[in-house]
């Protein structure tokens, strides 16, 4: 390399001197006039300008190969390590319960009173609403009252026949007539408590469907009087791939988000279906939903997210570092042998991929804790290659 530097030298002295020279001469040429000197003088000039263009690429590969400021392609690089990770499901659905029902009436009538408004809390058993009976009401005291009289009969004759008093077929015809009324009274009443409309479960009054006034009659679509909705017992019916059977189980956490109030609840699968749906090859998850403050309502969008894989040491890398070669195999750049002033060895490495997750992807092995993994930059060096680290 040294008689490499003092040829090179000596090459641009002699230049110098020569370029010294050629400009007395030229001066003196040109004085002349003589075109044909000017012309084979241009000609020699031009080859000498050649010559020393090649001389001044020289001296740069020179200068290149011992400049120690040499500029290294620049990356930045992130220490690997182990973490937790958790992989998530991401599926949509609906919130649904299994207590959102119409209520109908039972007896045909008017509708005399209504007890309650929308929105109301009403609890299980509660009077709704009341239909005409129709005089059923007056019927059922007129009963009561006999039923006073033949109990009164039936409790005289049985203490006279205690006393031996009496025939024993008075004293049977007595009780028969007592507990016949009984009967009747009771199955009156049953009768009549089908005019009152009340609640079958502990809930919200979502829609007074019928007037106070209106005529209502047992019956299909049409003849509801109320829809009521308890909204403490609500869940989400997802259809999940049959690929996740083995990993979506009863009691795996679940993430639900929903975009319209924008807010997200922790929950658990409650139960999972025992039937694959041949139509899309899935089967059904149900999530149970906490509405303490009663803002979700059945139909509401939901986004769930379902904890499928957990792994505890897992070790995690952008999915934007990762590339793939002509043989189909992943590979990502790890930095090695770095120097005190950062200057490092990017060395490719070929890497088995797991789950993704957002970002980033799970490595199963090629990198391990501890190793410098290339981030920017990684797109761009070779294997092999110099790199200096950013800090």
């Amino acid at each position: 390399m040294k008689k490499t530097l003092s040829a090179i030298i000596l090459i641009a002295v002699f230049g110098t001197a020569c370029e010294q020279k050629n400009e007395g001469s030229i001066s003196e040429l040109i004085a002349s006039g003589d075109i044909k000197a000017i012309q084979s003088k241009k000609s020699e000039m031009s080859k000498q300008q050649k010559a020393l263009e090649q001389d001044i690429a020289l001296l740069d590969s020179v200068i290149n190969a011992n400049d120690g400021n040499k500029k290294f392609p620049l990356v930045t690089t992130f220490t690997a390590k182990t973490q937790m990770f958790e992989h998530f499901v991401e599926l949509q659905g609906d919130v649904t319960t299994k207590q959102n029902v119409l209520i109908y009436p039972e007896m045909a009538g008017p509708l005399v009173k209504v007890y309650v408004n929308e929105g109301d809390r009403v609890s299980k058993g509660q009077l709704l609403g009341t239909i005409d009976d129709g005089g059923m009401s007056s019927q059922l005291q007129q009963f009561k009252t006999q039923l006073a009289l033949e109990k009164t009969t039936y409790e005289r004759q049985k203490r006279l026949w205690e006393q031996k008093i009496g025939s024993e077929i008075q004293y049977l015809q007595a009780k028969s007539r007592y507990e016949s009324q009984e009967s009747a009274v009771a199955q009156m009443e049953s009768q009549l408590g089908k005019y009152s409309i009340r609640a079958p479960f502990n809930g919200i009054i979502d829609d007074v469907i019928k007037d106070q006034g209106t005529i209502v009659a047992p019956g299909g679509p049409g003849s509801e009087v109320f829809r009521i909705v308890n909204l403490s017992n609500m869940y989400i019916e997802v259809s999940v791939p049959e690929s996740y059977i083995v990993n979506v189980t009863p009691g795996k956490n679940v993430k639900v988000h929903f975009p319209v109030l924008n807010e997200t609840v922790e929950s658990k699968v409650r139960q999972t279906g025992n039937f694959i749906n041949p139509d899309n090859r899935s089967f059904t998850v149900e999530i149970p939903v906490p509405n303490k403050g009663g803002k979700i309502k059945p139909n509401l969008t939901a986004k769930v997210q379902i904890n499928d894989y957990k792994n505890e040491q897992a070790i995690l890398i952008p999915q934007s570092i990762v590339s793939e070669n002509a043989e189909g195999e992943q590979y990502a750049f790890v930095a090695s042998n770095v120097s005190s002033d950062n200057i490092a060895e990017a060395n490719k490495t070929i890497i088995t991929t797991g789950k993704t997750q957002g970002d980033y992807v799970e490595v199963l092995s090629g990198i391990t804790s501890g190793q410098n993994v290339i981030q920017e930059g990684a797109r761009s060096v070779k294997d092999g290659q110099q790199v200096k680290i950013l800090m």
